[in-house]
C-alpha cells in the first residue's frame, strides 16, 4: 500500500478548535450555554428578510458585499471603502495571518486569548507568542516586552473571550504609539455591542483612520444572533483593505448572510433588548453562583468565567447528563474554570438549580 501524503509538520502540532457542545445521547431537552450565542435569538426583521429572499438563493451573492458594507458604513459611521466582510470574523483572522505572516515571523496574542489566533498562526508556519496577562486581563506592558523585529501581528480580543475582561482605549493607544509602524495591531471586538453598556469600555474603531497599523474586527455572531450564517466584518487602513480583497474568496459571504445582516443592522430595539437582558441576567448569575460558592470574574460580554474548587470535568459531565451545556476551559489553560453563557430566565434558573444539586452531593 502506498504511504499516505503527509501534511506539513507544523499542521500536525495544531490542536483542533472544538466548539461548544449542543446535544448528548439520551437527553431530549437541551440548555445550550456553551457558545456565547444571544439568549434572545435573532431579530425578527432578520428572520423575515431571510424568509422573503428564499427564491433568490440559486443566485451568486454580491461578491463585494456592497449593500452590507454601505449599511455598516451608515450605521457606525465609517468609510465604506475600508470595510471588508468575511464568513465570520474567524475568516478575517485567518486571512490577515495568511497575508502577513509566515515561517520566521511572530504573532503575539495574550495568554488567555481566542484560540483561533495561535491555530491560524501555526497553520502558516509562523510562531505564536503569548504575552502574560495581569489578573486575567491583557497587559500592554507584557505585549511590548514580547515585541521583536520578527513581530508581524498582534491580536487583542477586547473584551476578551473567555475571561470577559477588557482594557481601556487609552491603553490601546499607548500600545499603538510604542510598537513599530510595520507591525499590525488587530483589535477583535466581537463582544463590543454588549460591552458598550460597561463603564470604562470604548471601541477603538474610530481610531483606525488615524493609524496605518490598526485594524478592528466585528461579528454578527454574538449580539446580532446570526452565528449560524457566518458573517463578520473588519475596518482596515486602505493598504490592508487592498490586501484583504486580494486574498479573500470572490463570494466569501453567502447570500442569506448578507440579507440577514443588513436587516439585523436596522433592528435597534432588538439590540437594546439584548443589552438589557444580558445585564440583568448576568448579574443574576453572578449573585446566584456566589450563593452556592462559585466565584465568577467581572465580564463585559454575554458570558461569565466561573472558577470551581471541585473537579470541573466531573461537574461539566454531570451537567451534560442533565442536558445543560457550558464550556470547559482546559484548552484555554484554565482547567479549574467553566464558561457560562447568559441564557433566558428559565435556562439561568435551571443551570443554577442543577449546579447547586451537583455541588451538594
Amino acid at each position: 500500500m502506498n504511504a499516505l501524503i503527509q501534511a506539513k509538520p507544523d499542521i500536525m502540532d495544531i490542536h483542533p478548535y472544538i466548539g461548544g457542545e449542543a446535544r448528548v445521547e439520551g437527553v431530549k431537552r437541551f440548555i445550550r450555554l456553551a457558545s456565547n450565542e444571544n439568549a434572545l435569538g435573532t431579530s425578527q426583521l432578520a428572520k423575515d428578510a431571510c424568509a422573503n429572499s428564499l427564491q433568490e438563493i440559486y443566485r451568486y451573492p454580491n461578491g463585494g458585499t456592497d449593500e452590507l458594507r454601505e449599511a455598516l458604513a451608515k450605521k457606525h459611521p465609517l468609510n465604506v471603502a475600508n470595510i471588508v466582510c468575511g464568513a465570520g470574523s474567524e475568516e478575517l483572522i485567518s486571512l490577515i495571518i495568511k497575508a502577513y505572516a509566515g515561517i520566521g515571523d511572530e504573532v503575539i496574542y495574550s495568554y488567555y486569548g481566542f484560540l483561533m489566533y495561535p491555530i491560524s498562526t501555526k497553520a502558516v508556519g509562523a510562531t505564536a507568542v503569548t504575552a502574560d496577562e495581569h489578573n486575567l486581563t491583557t497587559s500592554v506592558d507584557e505585549i511590548l516586552n514580547k515585541v521583536t523585529s520578527k513581530t508581524k501581528l498582534i491580536f487583542i480580543a477586547n473584551p476578551n473571550n473567555p475571561t470577559g475582561s477588557f482594557i481601556a482605549k487609552s491603553e490601546i493607544k499607548r500600545l499603538l504609539d510604542n510598537i513599530p509602524e510595520n507591525t499590525l495591531l488587530i483589535i477583535d471586538e466581537a463582544y463590543a455591542e454588549f460591552a458598550i453598556a460597561e463603564d470604562g469600555y470604548n471601541s477603538v474603531i474610530d481610531m483606525v483612520d488615524a493609524y496605518n497599523n490598526l485594524c478592528v474586527l466585528r461579528t454578527f455572531s454574538k449580539i446580532y444572533g446570526l452565528a449560524g450564517l457566518r458573517v463578520g466584518w473588519g475596518y482596515f487602513p486602505p493598504h490592508v483593505t487592498d490586501v484583504m480583497h486580494r486574498v479573500r474568496g470572490p463570494f466569501n459571504v453567502n447570500y442569506m448572510a448578507q440579507i440577514a445582516a443588513i436587516a439585523a443592522l436596522g433592528d435597534d430595539k432588538f439590540i437594546e433588548d439584548s443589552i438589557t437582558h444580558n445585564k440583568k441576567w448576568r448579574k443574576f448569575l453572578v449573585d446566584e453562583l456566589a450563593n452556592i460558592g462559585i466565584k465568577t470574574y467581572p465580564s463585559a460580554g454575554n458570558f461569565l468565567l466561573a472558577k470551581f474548587r471541585e473537579n470541573t470535568e466531573e461537574i461539566h459531565l454531570k451537567l451534560k447528563e442533565k442536558g445543560v451545556f457550558i464550556r470547559p476551559m482546559g484548552a484555554y489553560k484554565l482547567p479549574n474554570c467553566l464558561r457560562i453563557t447568559v441564557g433566558l430566565e428559565e435556562e439561568n434558573n435551571a443551570l443554577c438549580y442543577c449546579l447547586a444539586e451537583i455541588l451538594d452531593k
